[in-house]
């Protein structure tokens, strides 16, 4: 491509928000391929949203730094919102990042999600009438918030592209590459960051999982973030 037509190209933004003890792996892998899509094609960049230019703790003893506030790029082209455990669910009451992801999701031309950044989402009233995923151990959760839980490795609704726990954020985000860039470049990121998962103990059993044994852990963790939220923790747990 000409150095015209590279400056004519309108510049895409994707932006990752960020906030304090979110799951460092729902960023960084997503992170990555959209990182892989700047470098193999013209016209995007990519960012990392944070409330300020300094280190956010992870769930990981590694602190992240955003490369921009959210009031720097208040209009992304796609925004994707990573999630966590006990700091994800406390920030389902947190109305500042609530109303920043609203606004950076209102004119997002795609809206993605790992884990339980959907459940993110759904407090941000932007997953009414969707079809939606998260990790399981809160996927029922997105009922809550108007949404449509689907024991998926990553939903599409329209616009948004939800991933189910953790590692489906890869899947996720090359879907969304797919979208935005044509799905010969997704592949062509999929086999340059090695994407091809043979875990050393085979493909979880989903059918002989006991989602019961892990109910007390999910269910304490979320009275644990919301204790100060006493509406909110009965909203989700009624």
């Amino acid at each position: 491509m000409s150095e015209d037509a590279m400056e004519q190209t309108p510049l895409r933004t994707i932006a990752f928000a960020v906030y304090p003890g979110l799951t460092l792996l729902d960023l960084a892998g997503p992170l990555q391929v959209c990182s892989a899509l700047e470098q193999l094609a013209p016209g995007f960049r990519t960012v990392v949203l944070g409330e300020r230019v300094e280190p956010v703790d992870t769930d990981t003893p590694l602190a992240v730094v955003p490369s921009h506030t959210f009031d720097e790029v208040p209009e992304p082209f796609v925004l994707v919102v990573p999630g966590g455990l006990e700091p994800t669910l406390k920030a389902l009451a947190d109305e500042r990042l609530l109303a920043r992801l609203r606004k950076a999701a209102d004119g997002a031309h795609l809206v993605g999600s790992v884990c339980t950044g959907s459940l993110l989402l759904g407090a941000a009233g932007l997953l009414e009438g969707r079809r939606a995923t998260t990790h399981w151990w809160y996927r029922d959760l997105l009922t809550r918030f108007g949404a449509t839980p689907v024991a998926q490795r990553w939903v599409e609704d329209g616009r948004y592209v939800t991933a189910a726990g953790v590692s489906a954020g890869i899947d996720m985000a090359l879907q969304l590459v797919a979208r935005v860039a044509g799905e010969e470049l997704a592949r062509e990121i999929q086999l340059l960051i090695e994407y091809d998962p043979e875990p050393p103990f085979g493909p979880i059993d989903w059918p002989a999982v006991d989602a019961d044994h892990y109910r007390p852990r999910s269910q304490q963790a979320l009275a644990s973030a919301l204790a100060d939220h006493p509406e909110l923790l009965a909203r989700l747990t009624s």
